[in-house]
Order: structure tokens, then sequence, then C-alpha cells
């Protein structure tokens, strides 16, 4: 078990979080601050407790090296709008005088962000003496980046040996949303995973296959199901190199009493284009030439009636090309469905990953599922059942 915030003592105390500020930036603004707002509870609750707090973050790939354009600095005034306009000091550096003078001069409920971890390379390559830099920058540790929790960097491993070390409320929620979906879930569980490709995906059905009661398999993953299963696929997208490997899969589903469900009927066109002709056929019945690119309505149906007899989804990738209407139909509808069941309280849904994400927003109910995870490999791993490093150091904190 993981410690969290309440277990520190913070009145008039440094306290190092790693939060994840790698967000899009463009013309020296912040595009996108959903990873802020996610930190912000954190950092306001630490100020409000007296803390003098100390933000630390990654941002992009400079490799060990001081790139300009990779500097943190203009994340600072996204970083203060979350915190209601909170002054928010900068040090050029995350390490030596450069950070010790910043850090020393914030009184209680001040706040303070290092410029980026990553332009030392003992980050990346989770280095003992970098850990303890960084370390002598604070009282206690707080890790509230579940994104990076999967690198074992110094930052996120080798500090939360030297510090006390907690979780944050963030990192408390996504790792509290986790378990409740996959290790104690309430049952009937199943899981929907989709995307163009099985190959990107094994770990995470071998995973998930003793795990859980049903796997909801859809995008162009599930056309390499089918095409195992002996239907013609025609000129859709599918692995017919990995024919072997899926049924692998379903014979150890089937072992384990896990069943898979694939489309019954499609939404198929000759072109992946915005405006194409489409045509909705039987899945056994694709024409020549055509590619499946959306589920149709009998397996949006098939899908609906199953996720009414859930208690738990766990939810990562689309069913369809949903970047491009019409084919986002099947995607929305479910979504729709799965938001509509956890807004009843009769399903605890769970969903991550960057296209999840995306589909969930685009169909308007990201804020209907019980959790919805902004971490892409973190989300990843863990789906696949490998221990994350970040987390792991918590756990033995």
């Amino acid at each position: 078990m993981f410690k969290t915030i309440d277990d520190l003592e913070l009145s008039g105390r440094r306290v190092l979080v790693r939060g994840d500020l790698n967000v899009p930036v463009a013309g020296g603004k912040v595009t996108d601050a959903t990873r802020i707002e996610r930190l912000a509870p954190t950092l306001r609750e630490l100020c409000d407790k007296g803390a003098r707090v100390v933000v630390m973050s990654h941002f992009g790939r400079p490799k060990g090296k001081i790139v300009p354009e990779m500097s943190l600095e203009p994340v600072v005034p996204a970083l203060s709008a979350a915190l209601g306009g909170a002054d928010v000091a900068f040090a050029g550096d995350c390490i030596g005088a450069a950070a010790e003078t910043v850090v020393a001069n914030l009184p209680p409920g001040g706040i303070a962000l290092l410029e980026n971890l990553r332009f030392h390379a003992g980050e990346e390559a989770n280095d003992a003496a970098f850990a303890a830099a960084l370390a002598k920058l604070g009282d206690a540790y707080v890790n509230d980046a579940f994104s990076a929790a999967h690198r074992a960097h110094a930052s996120t491993e080798a500090i939360a040996r030297l510090l006390p070390a907690a979780a944050g409320r963030a990192m408390q929620a996504e790792l509290e949303a986790l378990a409740a979906a996959l290790e104690s879930p309430a049952q009937p569980v199943a899981a929907l995973i989709g995307g163009a490709k099985v190959s990107s995906k094994l770990d995470v059905l071998g995973n998930l296959v003793g795990r859980v009661d049903a796997i909801i398999i859809g995008g162009g993953m599930a056309n390499t199901f089918l095409a195992a299963r002996g239907i013609d696929v025609a000129a859709s997208l599918c692995e017919h190199d990995l024919a072997e490997t899926a049924r692998d899969i379903e014979a150890k589903a089937t072992a384990t009493g896990c069943e898979l469900v694939l489309p019954v009927d499609a939404v198929v066109a000759a072109k992946f284009e915005a405006g194409a002709a489409v045509e909705t056929v039987a899945i056994d019945a694709v024409p020549a030439g055509m590619m499946i690119l959306d589920i149709g309505p009998d397996s949006i149906a098939d899908l609906n009636r199953r996720l009414g007899m859930l208690r738990t989804l766990l939810w990562n990738g689309p069913l369809g090309a949903f970047e491009v209407t019409p084919f986002d139909n099947g995607t929305v509808a479910v979504a729709r469905e799965a938001g509509r069941l956890t807004r009843a309280g009769g399903l605890i849904s769970v969903a991550g990953g960057g296209d999840t994400v995306s589909a969930l927003n685009h169909a308007g109910v990201a804020a209907d599922f019980t959790y919805v995870s902004t971490a892409g490999g973190a989300f990843l791993e863990w789906l696949e059942g490998k221990t994350l490093p970040g987390v792991k150091a918590l756990e033995n904190a």
C-alpha cells in the first residue's frame, strides 16, 4: 500500500512534487492545460496546509542537454492560472544554486517550478547523485504523475528512497480507480479493447483474458480476429500474419472462461474519407474491395445490451475509425450508453489511452465515466500487468 498526503507533515516543510507538465505549447503558450488542471488540486492542498511547494517535471526529449525551446518557463502562466492566479516562482535549473536560492525564498504556502528535469542526463539514467541533488531541495516527496510512473527515472523512482514519500491526489485517484477496475472489480467485468493493430495490444490481451469475463474487440484489431476465424475482411486493415496469434488468444480466452466479443455487422466503404459512400453489411458479407471502418447497428445494439449486464468496464481504444464521420457512430453510441449507465450508478467505467480520451471527449461523455486516465504509456503498461517503477517506489517508501 502507498502513503498519501494525509500521512505527511506539511506545515512549513519543503515538499517536492513530481508532476507531469509535458503539455502542448505553441507560440510560447500552453494550448491544452488538462494535465496542469489535474495537478492543481494537490498543489492547492499542499499550499493551504502551509507547505513550501516545489514542482518538478520533464518536458519533451532534450536528452540531457539544455534546449531553450524545451524550457518549462512558458508553463508558469498556465500553472498560475490553474492555481487561481497564485504567484509561481521559477528556478532556472532543477538542482544546484539556482534552484536552492528560489526554494530558500519560498514562504509557507508558496510555490515554485523547477526547470526541465531532462536538461540533466541523470534524470533518465535514474542516477543516484542527481536524485540526491533533487532531494536536497525538499523535506518530503509527493508523486502526482502517474503518466510518468512507468519510467524508472531519478524523479520518479530513486528520490522516493531518499525522502518521506507519498502519492498526490491525482496519483491516488488513478491508483484507486485502477484497483477498482481490475484488482478487485465489481463483477461481471469486461474490457473493451480497440485500435488499429493487434500487435500493439498483444500483452494487454494476454494479461486480460485471465482477469475479465469478456473482452470486446473493436477497430482494426477485430478484423485480424475475424480473419483468423476464416471470415473474409476484403480490403480492411488486417494483420493476416497474426492469425495464429489471434487463434492462440482466443483459445486461452476459452480456457479461462473469458468470452471474446467481435462485431456481427459492419459499416464499410471503398475509401476512408469523409463523405464516402457507405454500406452496412453482415460481418461475413463484406464486398470485395471494401473496408470495414466501423461497427454496424446490430453490433451497437449487442454491445449496449452487454453493457447493461456489467458492473465494471475497462475501455482502451475506439471501435472504429472515429476520427472521420460517419465512422465515429459506433464508438460514440457505445460510449454514450456506458456514460448513461455510469451516471445511473449501475456501472463502474474506467478508460485510458490517448485515442480513448479523444474518442470519449468527441462523444461528450468523458465527464460521465467513473475515471478517465490521461496517462498513455503508463495506463497501457498497467493493462499489460507490468510493474510500474514509480508506483512500486511509493509502495516501498
